[in-house]
């Protein structure tokens, strides 16, 4: 399958990009569509792809990623032979218009056949997420994902880890895993973004973040009435609510019970296996209270004032 190109993107502006954007499901998409994206939900996604929201500006992390993705791709030809070469295009599944993508580089192996290469730089506390053979699982499917737009037999991830450690994983296209996203990428553009029928919520962080996104405050005063359809809801809601309080009060009263065999000691054993620390730690605050009574004028300066909207089950 010839790759087809949906448009060249060397130079184009910020603006033009994100627009580019919005015609299809691209790799840091799929994940979420899928369900398999920590930090971003499928209803982002669909917000994004109808215009209803603009993607956040790149934090810090992304900035160092990409300033250093030529490093990390130089070293990656050093280590291993196999020549990268940057692609500034958007290219386009022919048989699946929605599903696009726009990769780090491209390669070609000793049989010249054509491979991708995504380049990722991450933080040390993430190390163990690439232990052994391990990908995680986000990045696996953006790399399979591509692999279906390209049509491309393998992909390579070059990774740097805590800015001195360098990995490599060589990935072969999976075509049942292909064969997945497809039908789900493709029901999700047909039946939520194409009918502008937004995806369900679910319980994931990026849901909860993006919801408190939306809507950062509350109206004063007003009131919602929630049809019959969502009896089922608020149902699950109370039973949810009091199976966490149980929970709980499980957790702490086994804590308590070791904590009280344990006494003083720092570390906790079984058979020889650490199961348990319970240690001392020294931490300073600010008396906020004692500040603002007598020394007023220093709490105004420096005080700072937040919304945040607490949800509360009655």
């Amino acid at each position: 399958m010839a790759m087809s190109v949906a448009a060249v993107t060397k130079g184009l502006p910020r603006e033009e990009w994100l627009k580019l954007r919005t015609r299809g499901i691209g790799g840091s998409d799929a994940a979420a569509v899928v369900g398999m994206n920590p930090w971003k939900s499928k209803v982002a996604v669909f917000l994004e792809k109808t215009g209803q929201i603009q993607p956040e500006q790149s934090g810090e992390a992304a900035y160092w990623g990409t300033t250093l993705e030529d490093v990390v791709a130089k070293e990656f030809t050093l280590r291993t032979g196999v020549k990268a070469q940057r692609s500034n295009k958007l290219y386009q599944h022919p048989e699946h218009p929605f599903m696009i993508g726009n990769v780090d580089r491209l390669v070609t192996d000793n049989n010249k056949r054509r491979g991708i290469l995504e380049v990722k730089t991450t933080s040390a506390y993430k190390a163990s997420d690439w232990e052994g053979e391990s990908i995680p699982d986000h990045y696996a499917i953006q790399l399979q994902h591509y692999m279906a737009v390209l049509g491309v037999d393998y992909g390579h991830f070059a990774v740097l880890i805590g800015g001195n450690q360098f990995i490599h994983r060589y990935v072969e296209r999976d075509d049942r895993v292909i064969k997945y996203l497809i039908e789900m990428e493709a029901h999700f553009w047909k039946e939520h973004v194409l009918k502008n029928n937004p995806p369900m919520i679910d319980g994931s962080a990026a849901s909860t973040e993006l919801l408190s996104y939306l809507y950062p405050t509350s109206k004063p005063d007003s009131v919602v009435q929630l049809t019959s359809d969502y009896e089922d809801r608020v149902k699950e809601l109370r039973e949810a609510q009091e199976a966490a309080k149980a929970a709980d009060e499980r957790l702490e009263a086994a804590k308590n019970y070791i904590k009280a065999a344990a006494g003083d000691a720092e570390t906790i054993l079984l058979n020889g296996d650490k199961v348990a620390t319970w240690k001392s730690n020294e931490t300073t605050s600010l008396d906020t209270k004692r500040l603002k009574a007598e020394r007023p004028e220093i709490y105004a300066e420096y005080a700072k004032t937040s919304t945040v909207r607490r949800f509360l089950i009655k």
